[in-house]
């Protein structure tokens, strides 16, 4: 496992993959119950990220969860994946709101340690980038670290403090300029901002093949390939 010389909690805001309503910018070319498949095969290979990037203490992953876990695919692997991390509800009007409140939920949960906020959109990140996000906060109760996406997002947001979190309220999202409104927002607090490496988010099929050729070992991946075989589409 990866080494860690900082304490961090690791929190994953995520949607329950029930089909009709995870991954919907895949279909087409998957039906609903594929693109829900793709989902929770997404969630939990970044399970097993957050997991193996906190040594194996699934104490210090929390999960802030929307949606019916019992009526997703792969429920029982899911459940299997999430005995003993911490599940939170979302809550909140906004995914801004949502977001906030779940930095708040997080840090309570992890004892007031740091915080590296993902998704589930990037599967294939590897472990040792949260470890630099957490190390990038670990020292400063007033810094911050993203990591941006190729969209112009962020995949991930790490905090020292989950009080600056609540520019997120403010910042739209999911457009090309989210990340450089969410760095600018966080910088007129006096937040110092950090960066790791940027990743590709999964939205759209070809973005999934793209990272399933990429890291072709993954769940994520033997997802994509099956349901890309069951439906003729190229992968």
């Amino acid at each position: 496992m990866t080494p860690v010389d900082v304490p961090f909690t690791v929190l994953i805001v995520a949607k329950a993959p029930v089909p009709g309503l995870a991954k919907t910018r895949l279909c087409p070319p998957l039906p609903p119950e594929g693109a829900a498949d793709v989902a929770a095969a997404a969630l939990l290979d970044t399970l097993r990220l957050s997991v193996s990037a906190t040594n194996g203490d699934r104490n210090r992953v929390v999960v802030s969860m929307t949606g019916d876990l019992g009526a997703s695919a792969r429920n029982a692997d899911l459940v299997a994946a999430l005995a003993e991390c911490h599940i939170v509800e979302q809550r909140g009007a906004s995914f801004g709101q949502r977001l906030r409140h779940a930095h708040d939920d997080a840090s309570r949960l992890g004892t007031g340690f740091p915080v590296v906020q993902i998704g589930m959109d990037t599967p294939h990140a590897e472990p040792n980038l949260l470890v630099e996000a957490a190390r990038g906060v670990g020292g400063s109760r007033r810094s911050a670290v993203i990591g941006e996406a190729t969209d112009g997002g962020w995949w991930l947001l790490a905090l020292s403090d989950p009080a600056p979190a609540r520019v997120l309220m403010d910042v739209p999202m999911s457009r090309p300029d989210t990340g450089e409104l969410t760095r600018s927002a966080l910088e007129a607090l006096g937040v110092t901002v950090g960066t790791v490496a940027a990743l590709t988010d999964v939205d759209t099929w070809d973005d999934a093949t793209t990272v399933a050729a990429s890291h072709p070992a993954t769940c994520f991946a033997e997802a994509v390939r099956r349901q890309g075989a069951r439906v003729g589409a190229s992968t």
